[in-house]
């Protein structure tokens, strides 16, 4: 049977050392990490996720700026907003929770934040760095960031190994397929136009699943030995549950923790290291930022 690899864990280890460094900076220059979490209406998937990033901050004892605007508000007064926090200084991460309400331009308003408050790295000057050898960006997109942490904290080495992502969106496909190049593993990325990608999939000695879909994955599918990320969440009805549904990953779970060396659970693997991802880049941003002044 796989060991699987224990998210909550490992988020709870890299939480109480970021605490630790939050005190030092605390008591050495009487400053504290800030992160502002700009949320455009109220869809209530968003709405959770930026709870938890709430609460997170104040467990870890980051200062939390909320920003909270109207379904209706222009682009013009949104990019208005990220300009006021650019210009903060107590302010060291800004996150402009995705996705904003249709009128509004992402790729427009992401690029008016400061790069050097792009917690989330998904500047095009961030991800341009990532793909370039010898350049490092400033910050590394949290759930990429996540998954490498998880094998890197698991044992498992990148070096010389072949590498599977499945999926290549822009939040984690792609960025984590440039990591997993920089840590000098060889990658394949597997997507919807991949024709038979269980035989790409078998050589991988890590698979990074990132393509939404419940299960896709067989046990068959699994190389003996791999170590195997599912980053997918999907909800699968479940008469038995009282939400009427269930999270399950883009791996079939049950078999392929038969075969696989290594896996993560959903829930509870890549998920609550995503969050602890943002805390850690915007700890960095802050180190960046104090110690320079």
């Amino acid at each position: 049977m796989a060991t699987v690899i224990d998210g909550k864990a490992v988020a709870q280890t890299i939480r109480s050392e970021i605490t630790d460094e939050v005190r030092l900076l605390s008591e050495k220059y009487g400053k504290v990490p800030g992160l502002a979490v700009v949320i455009v209406g109220n869809r209530q998937d968003s709405e959770s996720y930026v709870r938890t990033k709430r609460k997170a901050c104040a467990d870890l004892g980051i200062k939390n700026f909320d920003i909270d605007l109207p379904e209706q508000i222009s682009e013009a007064e949104v990019i208005k907003h990220v300009h006021q926090l650019n210009a903060d200084p107590n302010v060291h991460g800004i996150l402009v929770q995705l996705p904003l309400p249709k009128h509004i331009n992402e790729e427009k308003v992401l690029t008016e934040i400061s790069l050097e408050k792009d917690v989330d790295g998904f500047h095009p000057l961030n991800i341009g760095k990532l793909a370039m050898k010898g350049r490092d960006p400033l910050f590394v997109p949290c759930t990429p960031k996540a998954c490498l942490e998880l094998l890197s904290r698991s044992g498992v080495s990148i070096k010389g190994k072949r590498a599977v992502v499945v999926g290549r969106s822009n939040i984690v496909g792609l960025p984590v397929s440039l990591l997993l190049l920089k840590a000098d593993a060889t990658v394949t990325i597997a997507h919807s136009h991949t024709s038979q990608p269980e035989d790409i999939i078998r050589e991988a000695d890590i698979v990074i699943a990132a393509a939404g879909q419940a299960k896709m994955i067989k046990g068959s599918w699994i190389k003996p030995g791999a170590a195997v990320i599912d980053v997918g969440t999907n909800s699968v009805d479940d008469p038995t549950r009282k939400a009427g549904y269930r999270l399950v990953g883009d791996v079939d779970f049950e078999e392929a923790s038969k075969v696989a060396g290594w896996i993560t659970p959903v829930p509870g693997g890549v998920g609550p290291m995503t969050v602890t991802m943002l805390l850690k880049n915007t700890l960095e941003s802050a180190k960046r930022s104090i110690e320079q002044n």
